[in-house]
């Protein structure tokens, strides 16, 4: 079994609605994905109150010992969506994640926030990958100066950067209105290819197992930004 934690300690990032429709993109596949509640908000929670996809109530101080148990009843992947916080309850989600999402939007705040995540990552050696979530959509085939301003930014950051940005699209909140992911909701939609093109990044790095560290010029770039997305 592999775990997933999707981090952003800033809010309206999108973090729920990243692990949301992470573990219905997983379910799609095949996989036998849990998805554990660990925010005291439960957005996760109520979003999918009625849905036939495996949602857990935990906390913090629970999840060494959900994670033990859902390996031992057969889940493939659990998906933590994580507190924003106190940082204590973060780390708990880092150590026992075999990869950490940071899930921030382009904006100066969140990247602040975004950074201090990738520093706490950096210090724990935990693996990660940066989301960019609800970035605006490219014209003539270039990116809005606010995203690839983050982008530069996160050059330095020492953490890889996913190449599918997930991008504004009312998808994503109709989908959460009916408890669904976008997958379920609009399959053939924009939403949906992008969320399946991050899963698959998701199921690769998991296999991969690759340290996520690395100097500072050897960041993965973002291919999928501002191009066709892979």
């Amino acid at each position: 079994m592999k775990t997933v934690a999707v981090i952003s300690r800033k809010g309206g990032a999108g973090k729920s609605t990243v692990a949301v429709n992470l573990a219905a993109a997983l379910r799609e596949r095949g996989l036998r994905a849990v998805l554990a509640d660990a925010d005291p908000l439960r957005s996760s929670s109520e979003a999918l109150r009625a849905h036939s996809l495996s949602v857990v109530e935990t906390s913090a101080a629970k999840l060494f010992a959900l994670v033990t148990a859902s390996s031992r009843s057969g889940c493939d992947v659990l998906v933590i969506d994580t507190p924003a916080s106190p940082e204590a309850d973060i780390v708990s989600a880092i150590k026992v994640a075999d990869l950490c999402l940071v899930v921030t939007r382009p904006t100066y705040l969140d990247l602040a926030a975004g950074l201090k995540t990738i520093d706490l990552l950096r210090q724990l050696r935990a693996p990660g990958l940066i989301v960019l979530n609800q970035c605006a959509s490219p014209r003539r085939g270039q990116e809005a100066r606010v995203v690839s301003g983050t982008l530069e930014t996160l050059r330095f950051a020492g953490l890889p950067v996913s190449g599918v940005a997930l991008r504004v699209r009312q998808a994503y909140q109709m989908a959460l209105s009916q408890g669904l992911g976008v997958v379920e909701w609009e399959p053939a939609g924009q939403a949906a290819s992008e969320t399946r093109d991050l899963t698959e990044l998701v199921l690769e790095r998991l296999e991969d197992g690759r340290q996520a560290w690395r100097p500072a010029n050897d960041v993965a770039r973002p291919g999928g930004l501002g191009a066709a997305q892979s």
